[in-house]
């Protein structure tokens, strides 16, 4: 794969290759022969390397949290800009925890909207996913995050039947829980703290995004999720930005459903018992 790579690089950059090295996953670190540094990313499927593409594109536009540009894709290989990797700092947090309020604030066409020239058709991380226009959160959430992954954690024994009758108990009382109406947010959509880039010139970076038009409490629960790095002087520059409607601590677990269970898909295991975890815990709040 690491050849592939070096060879995307060159067809696409029209730029030699002097070296290739892994970055992690299906990323690699592209030396060119000018001393240039970029990221080639192999995809599975082409529609993920338009929607990443694109999610890209439509994050960059607000200017509100850098992106790595894009600089070409084909077929099943993406082309960015490389960034210095650096260390995480309560300066730099909260710089993130600005920028991200300004990108949710930037706004959607709709929730379930995907970005400006992607692809209905998506993916986060290895799962597929899709983006479907919706007139409110809970029935995007609903129909097009939570109860596809549902059904294939169900349907491979992933969930019993107990745990999933906790899920439904969730979904019927959704428009309760979501808490007070939102206009669509411009959403990362994947942002656990691996697709958080703490750059060696100072600022935060995003890459690997899954954009949609969502709810903007998801993109913070991602982040609780997994943990992120002075997360709470994050959550505080944040709301200094746009304060968060009342109660959304206790609406985390809620918006954490979709994640545990892409990871229930994809990995089963604990992800599971978390999972119903996190829907018990959504019924409480």
């Amino acid at each position: 794969m690491k050849l592939e790579a070096a060879h995307a690089a060159h067809q696409l950059t029209g730029i030699p290759v002097s070296r290739a090295r892994p970055l992690g996953g299906a990323a690699y670190l592209i030396l060119l022969e000018n001393g240039e540094r970029l990221v080639a990313k192999s995809h599975g499927k082409p529609n993920a390397v338009k929607a990443e593409a694109a999610s890209l594109e439509w994050l960059a536009q607000p200017a509100a949290v850098p992106v790595p540009g894009l600089r070409a894709l084909s077929g099943q290989w993406l082309i960015t800009d490389y960034v210095e990797p650096g260390a995480s700092g309560p300066e730099a947090a909260e710089e993130l925890g600005r920028g991200l309020a300004r990108l949710h604030a930037s706004g959607a066409p709709a929730f379930g909207s995907p970005p400006a020239g992607g692809p209905r058709d998506a993916s986060i991380g290895l799962a597929e996913m899709q983006n479907v226009e919706c007139e409110t959160w809970p029935d995007f959430y609903a129909n097009h995050r939570v109860e596809p992954y549902l059904r294939i954690a169900v349907d491979r024994g992933s969930l019993t039947d107990s745990q999933a009758q906790t899920f439904g108990q969730v979904l019927r009382r959704l428009d309760d829980l979501a808490g007070p109406a939102e206009p669509p947010a411009r959403l990362h959509g994947d942002l656990w703290r691996g697709n958080v880039l703490w750059s060696a010139e100072g600022p935060a970076w995003l890459i690997d995004p899954a954009a949609h038009g969502g709810h903007r409490e998801t993109d913070l629960a991602m982040l609780h999720l997994f943990g992120c790095s002075d997360l709470e002087r994050l959550l505080g520059a944040y709301q200094e930005v746009a304060p968060l409607a009342d109660g959304w601590r206790h609406r985390i677990p809620l918006h954490q459903l979709f994640p545990l269970l892409v990871h229930t898909v994809l990995f089963g295991g604990a992800y599971a018992a978390q999972a119903a975890g996190a829907a018990r815990a959504a019924l409480a709040a």
